[in-house]
């Protein structure tokens, strides 16, 4: 899992728009700040023996360093993400990146927030609505990328994508946040016999749960410290990364890479 991923550079990143809490057009991102997280990010990456495609970003598509919302891939099909109409922009360049690649491409009928709100745990697909997903995209998901797909809704708008309240560490291991998750998700996610990490409400604001792990290697936001010894004392490496200026954006580590395979 996440060994090969997309990933869109940030030399349009900035705030133009506020379409979640985080966001605010006051505070503007540091250009020369958000390049050296975002290197930081690939580096880890590449040290971690991931592979890293680049989409090139558009200038009028100041969040498509998020790319994570631009689509979900499972084996050779691409769902696109149907995301807020001040991202719509971004989605035609992701289609002729995926499609020139060689993805099948399924447009989705409804309000889609990608991979951001779908994450695959072995065999079953974590799906969010209620935020930014139409829970009627959920059977679509299910039908198109032939896997079994649990509804999760987060708490608030705080936890605009499922990526804030989850972090998927493997196959079997799943960190979350209880107090991001409504009562019937957090007992639907207790009930499939993952192994289950609890992260501190503390830690998930500092999106501790935005992460990409391979399995053997976690890369992750600084701020975490409770979430990070655990993993280590499980075995893991885990890279600990600055994303002050892409916070800033509403996003973190697994917001920035689409995991292709």
């Amino acid at each position: 899992m996440n060994t090969e991923l997309l990933m869109c550079d940030t030399a349009h990143f900035r705030v133009d728009y506020e379409i979640n809490p985080y966001m605010h057009r006051e505070v503007q991102p540091d250009p020369q700040a958000v390049l050296t997280e975002h290197a930081a990010i690939v580096a880890a990456h590449l040290g971690a023996g991931r592979k890293v495609e680049h989409l090139p970003s558009a200038p009028e598509c100041p969040d498509m360093t998020f790319t994570a919302n631009v689509a979900v891939v499972r084996g050779r099909r691409a769902v696109l993400g149907r995301p807020p109409r001040e991202r719509a922009a971004e989605i035609p360049y992701a289609e002729e990146w995926l499609r020139a690649s060689g993805y099948d491409i399924v447009p989705a009928p409804y309000a889609f927030s990608g991979q951001g709100d779908a994450l695959a745990v072995g065999d079953l697909l974590l799906a969010g609505h209620g935020q930014r997903t139409d829970r009627r995209m959920l059977p679509v998901l299910e039908a198109e990328l032939g896997c079994a797909v649990v509804p999760l809704q987060t708490s608030g708008p705080r936890w605009y994508d499922l990526d804030l309240a989850i972090g998927v560490v493997d196959a079997q291991t799943v960190a979350y946040c209880p107090e991001a998750l409504d009562t019937p998700s957090a007992d639907r996610l207790r009930g499939l016999g993952l192994d289950l990490i609890e992260v501190s409400l503390e830690e998930a604001d500092r999106f501790a749960l935005n992460l990409v792990s391979d399995g053997r290697t976690v890369t992750m936001a600084q701020g975490a410290p409770r979430l990070a010894g655990i993993l280590r004392e499980r075995g893991l490496r885990v890279v600990e990364l600055a994303t002050t200026e892409l916070a800033k954006g509403g996003g973190g580590v697994r917001c920035t890479a689409l995991t292709l395979a």
